[in-house]
C-alpha cells in the first residue's frame, strides 16, 4: 500500500505516523494492497485557495478530499481493484483550533481528520443523519483501533 505523506504547512507532524494510519484505515476496510493515497498538509492560505475552487466556500477548512478512481470498499477476501485512491488535504493551524475547542491535542484532530477523509475518498457522507451516524462510527472504530495498535 502506497501512502505519501508531504507537509507543506510549516507544522512539525510525524510522517511516519500518518502514512501508518492511512495503511490501517485501507487495510481495515479492504483496499488493494496496490492502491495509492496521498496525504498533504497545506498552510491556511493554500486551503483557502482549495476551498474557494473546489468547494466556492470562503476561508480555510480542515480537511478536503480529492477522489481519483472513485474505489470504495472491498470486502474481506475481495479488495477494492488497485488504484489511485486519491488526496486528503489537511490545515493543520484549523485542526489546531478545533483541537482546543474540542479539548483535544492538534495531532489527535489532524488523526481524526485523516480518517475522515479517507472516508470520503471511499464513498461515505455525512449529508444525511443516517449517512452521518454510519460514517462517524466507522471513523471513531478506526481510529479508536489504530490508537490501541500504536
Amino acid at each position: 500500500m502506497s501512502v505519501e505523506v508531504n507537509n507543506e504547512s510549516g507544522h512539525v507532524v510525524d510522517e511516519a505516523e500518518f502514512a501508518a494510519l492511512g495503511r490501517h484505515v485501507l487495510d481495515a476496510m479492504h483496499v488493494h494492497p496496490q492502491a495509492e493515497l496521498s496525504i498533504l498538509l497545506v498552510d491556511t492560505d493554500v486551503m483557502t485557495d482549495l476551498h474557494v475552487q473546489y468547494m466556492d466556500e470562503p476561508g480555510p477548512t480542515d480537511v478536503l478530499s480529492f477522489p481519483m478512481d472513485e474505489l470504495r470498499p472491498g470486502v474481506e477476501g475481495d479488495p477494492t481493484p488497485a488504484g489511485l485512491l486519491g488526496d486528503v488535504v489537511l490545515c493543520p493551524e484549523v485542526a489546531a483550533r478545533q483541537a482546543r475547542e474540542a479539548g483535544h491535542s492538534t495531532e489527535e484532530e489532524l488523526l481524526l481528520l485523516t480518517t475522515h477523509g479517507i472516508l470520503h475518498l471511499l464513498g461515505y457522507d455525512h449529508a444525511e443523519p443516517e449517512e452521518e451516524k454510519e460514517m462517524f462510527a466507522l471513523q471513531r472504530r478506526l481510529l479508536l483501533t489504530f490508537l490501541a495498535g500504536r
